[in-house]
């Protein structure tokens, strides 16, 4: 299915978990894949698991570390400027920070995820808008969290910045949307990732549980009895990537089995 051949595409986080699924389903998919994340030998493996069967398939990689916006904008202009095909689709994914009550987060906290977030996706998007405005085509896809919808309890510092995230996003759709541009989220449940692993350990230090139970507990709040894993959601990413989503703009699309309770 090469649904995606002759486009290219950034995949930020895609050393591992739902950005290396995205990258994958991508290279499988047509397109040209751009890695970007802050493991270089990681990155390196990965293009080695891409699909290049395509004469048209021309992967690379960029290596970043999002905890520092600064380095990210030199990273990404350098690789700009040699990089001669324009950049049709960007897919804006990174880790959460650690969990926490609101009470007791730092000011600190909230302006490191912040950057982290918000501000890095939006180095990547002001980049590559220009060239996708030139192409009269491009898709903006940011991995979020179904917090956005409903606040999660333990994940104060998060939530609070996921729907900044979300609200740059839809602002972002509004504002694209006249150059055939589309923005739109996914909001993974619970995923089978080292993200999840990570909250589940820490929640069985406080409660005296084991992870196995934590993980069990996590999968009986979904309806369909069980945790995610990351290529089912790098489907719902690929779709909106592709032109079966030309006109789904500015969207919130939970991949979460039906965990969210709103609508």
């Amino acid at each position: 299915m090469e649904i995606l051949e002759n486009k290219v595409a950034v995949v930020s986080g895609s050393s591992q978990g739902i950005g290396k699924e995205t990258a994958k389903l991508f290279a499988s998919r047509g397109a040209s894949v751009i890695l970007l994340a802050r493991n270089k030998s990681k990155l390196e493996g990965v293009i080695e698991e891409l699909d290049s069967s395509l004469p048209s398939q021309r992967h690379g990689l960029i290596v970043a570390d999002f905890s520092m916006p600064n380095t990210l904008d030199q990273a990404l202009q350098d690789f700009l400027a040699k990089e001669t095909r324009p950049i049709h689709i960007l897919v804006n994914n990174t880790g959460g920070p650690a969990g926490g009550l609101i009470k007791d987060a730092t000011p600190q906290e909230f302006i490191n995820t912040f950057q982290q977030h918000l501000i890095c996706n939006h180095i990547l998007a002001q980049a590559l808008i220009p060239g996708m405005i030139n192409e009269k085509f491009g898709r903006i896809i940011n991995v979020i969290s179904t917090s956005v919808k409903q606040p999660l309890n333990g994940l104060g510092v998060s939530n609070t910045i996921r729907g900044a995230v979300a609200n740059w996003s839809k602002t972002l759709a509004n504002e694209l949307g006249e150059f055939n541009i589309t923005v739109n989220n996914v909001l993974p449940g619970a995923t089978n990732t080292s993200r999840l692993s990570d909250i589940a350990a820490s929640k069985a230090s406080k409660t005296g549980h084991t992870v196995d139970q934590i993980f069990s507990s996590m999968a009986a709040q979904v309806p369909m009895q069980r945790i995610a894993e990351p290529e089912e959601v790098a489907k719902a990413i690929a779709f909106l990537a592709s032109n079966e989503a030309d006109y789904v703009n500015g969207i919130n699309l939970p991949v979460d089995g039906g965990r969210t309770k709103s609508l």
